[in-house]
């Protein structure tokens, strides 16, 4: 075998092993870093109530805001935000569309596409840096979720990020994420390690240790609870459980990691 051939397979081999050691397929590494490397690594959510951010140091902080509420009932409506946000014009930017169903619905193929049309609305506002979902799905809603997030990405503008959030347990002991086709996977997955059930916590690894690979890049933190210790590296979302007025967001950065 010529030198340089035989480099290159040894190199190969050598990467095949160190991922073999880790047990983690290299097509399920995380993929986040690729297009959501260039915003700050700590967002601040603003949710639905008056937030005047016009302050935030736009190079450590982005913003992803609660943008609307679609509600998936005999018909999907849709209430935009209703509060004010000020923000400085040139911070990074995160448009957050919370779903909901209304109980014994029908998750129909007609209301996924109002829903991804809705989405699809909010991806097109200018100068948005990424979008997110937040929706909640039952195990009955999963393969709507599924479907819906692959008719999405089929239509997202291409340099565009998607980002959901994922309940703890999604990223833990269950895998359903992993099943997630190629072509439905968001660019990431934010694990919510706060408002958890009673009698846990962030802290409680043994039980909601991150093994799903679009979880591991990536956390959800609130401002009145504990964080665990392994957040290095870790884009942070941090949700104010009082409001910005008065989890000051610069008491926030003695916090972090």
């Amino acid at each position: 075998m010529p030198r340089r051939a035989s480099i290159a397979y040894d190199l190969a081999l050598a990467a095949v092993v160190f991922l073999c050691a880790f047990c983690v397929r290299s097509d399920a590494l995380p993929h986040f870093q690729s297009r959501l490397s260039a915003l700050p690594r700590v967002t601040l959510w603003a949710w639905e109530r008056y937030e005047d951010l016009h302050t935030l140091d736009t190079h450590r902080f982005a913003v992803a805001y609660l943008d609307r509420t679609i509600t998936i009932g005999l018909i999907v409506t849709n209430q935009p935000r209703r509060d004010t946000l000020i923000i400085p014009a040139t911070i990074s930017r995160i448009p957050v569309v919370r779903i909901e169903t209304l109980p014994y619905v029908d998750l129909s193929d007609a209301n996924r596409a109002e829903v991804v049309h809705q989405l699809l609305d909010v991806a097109a506002e200018p100068g948005i840096s990424a979008l997110q979902i937040d929706f909640d799905a039952t195990r009955s809603q999963r393969a709507f979720y599924s479907a819906l997030l692959t008719d999405l990405r089929r239509q997202l503008p291409a340099k565009l990020p998607l980002s959901i959030t994922a309940l703890a347990s999604w990223c833990a002991a269950d895998d359903w994420l992993r099943t997630l086709p190629p072509e439905a996977k968001p660019d990431e997955a934010v694990p919510m390690l706060f408002r958890m059930e009673p009698g846990r916590h962030p802290g409680d690894l043994e039980t909601y240790a991150i093994r799903e690979p679009l979880c591991l890049g990536s956390a959800g933190l609130s401002t009145t609870e504990p964080w665990p210790d392994n957040l290095a590296g870790k884009r942070l979302y941090i949700f104010p459980d009082n409001g910005w007025q008065e989890d000051s967001p610069t008491d926030l950065i003695r916090r972090l990691p």
